[in-house]
């Protein structure tokens, strides 16, 4: 069965707030941390987002044809799922937007042979993935700063959840990597 990884990059307060990341995600751009995301890309072959997250990197990442501003070829080739209820399109090649019995679908896409499946951002259907038992790991990349304001990954209500730290590397200028799987 694959593993479904939320891929959480944010602030040490626990922002993601995507309106103020030239505060605290552009500072902390290195070549370590560039190759890191790639690499996990790497070992994941489905995209999950949700509509916010989808209308945020389509336009950009959908016209990008190399890989110098980051990982365009596996973004553009790699096959994506949208959950929505309200999105009527989703033109991003390979993109297909489920709208009907989303925990089904997740848990049947979950089953199928394959890497795992990585949900970008999107922390609302992270928190319903959490509510069903879905989500196997978090893989956090943690900046050094406290921004002390703007959207934050965990929200208040979210269940208790026991994770188990598999692995942790300190990247440059403070960054720090850190994969937590789900305890069940």
């Amino acid at each position: 069965m694959r593993k479904i990884a939320a891929k959480i990059w944010m602030t040490l307060d626990g922002i993601f707030d995507a309106d103020n990341m030239d505060q605290w995600w552009i500072p902390y751009d290195s070549i370590e941390r560039q190759e890191y995301v790639v690499e996990r890309y790497g070992k994941c072959d489905a995209y999950l987002l949700g509509r916010k997250t989808y209308e945020m990197l389509a336009p950009y990442w959908s016209t990008q044809k190399n890989d110098e501003n980051g990982p365009a070829t596996w973004l553009n080739s790699v096959r994506k799922y949208v959950v929505s209820s309200t999105l009527n399109k989703a033109e991003w090649n390979n993109s297909t937007i489920i709208n009907e019995n989303v925990i089904d679908a997740i848990t049947k896409l979950k089953q199928q042979p394959g890497k795992d499946i990585i949900v970008d951002g999107s922390s609302t259907l992270v928190r319903s993935l959490m509510d069903a038992n879905l989500i196997d790991e978090y893989r956090l990349l943690v900046q050094p700063i406290l921004i002390g304001t703007g959207k934050r990954y965990f929200d208040n209500g979210i269940p208790l959840t026991n994770l188990k730290l598999v692995k942790s590397k300190i990247l440059s200028l403070g960054v720090v990597a850190l994969t937590y799987q789900s305890d069940r």
